[in-house]
């Protein structure tokens, strides 16, 4: 299996609730580095797996929806523990919707066998989220 993996990263606001979270549960920011990982079984004819270049793109424009926002305040995730497992799986979605769009390139997303996000929030610690591509 090959893979790509391009990062970036965000800056955000947002608090949680639920005693579990201590003093998390006041507003407090976070900066994360996002890691995009797509695999595929074959590479294309070019011997690519994706245009990395349309890959940093698709990520950045996805992070974009979220970056230097009060999270708190966001549609729909008002009321919601944006924990980082949480967003993790939150810029999948995003990413899967823009992939399915052809933002990649038409014909591409069929070719993709899964992808992976990882949220770093720290050097020790790290979330990520991955699944299967149809």
């Amino acid at each position: 299996m090959y893979s790509l993996t391009v990062q970036d990263h965000i800056m955000i606001a947002h608090s949680f609730k639920g005693d579990i979270f201590g003093p998390a549960q006041r507003m407090h920011g976070a900066t994360y580095v996002v890691e995009w990982e797509i695999r595929r079984r074959h590479l294309d004819a070019d011997g690519l797996i994706v245009d990395i270049g349309l890959m940093r793109t698709t990520l950045r424009k996805s992070l974009d929806e979220i970056d230097y926002r009060n999270l708190d305040e966001v549609e729909p995730l008002k009321g919601a523990n944006t924990t980082t497992e949480f967003l993790a799986g939150l810029i999948f979605e995003l990413l899967k919707g823009r992939v399915a769009g052809a933002a990649l390139g038409a014909g591409t997303a069929s070719a993709f066998a899964s992808m992976k996000v990882t949220l770093r929030e720290s050097p020790v610690a790290w979330a990520a989220y991955e699944a299967e591509l149809p």
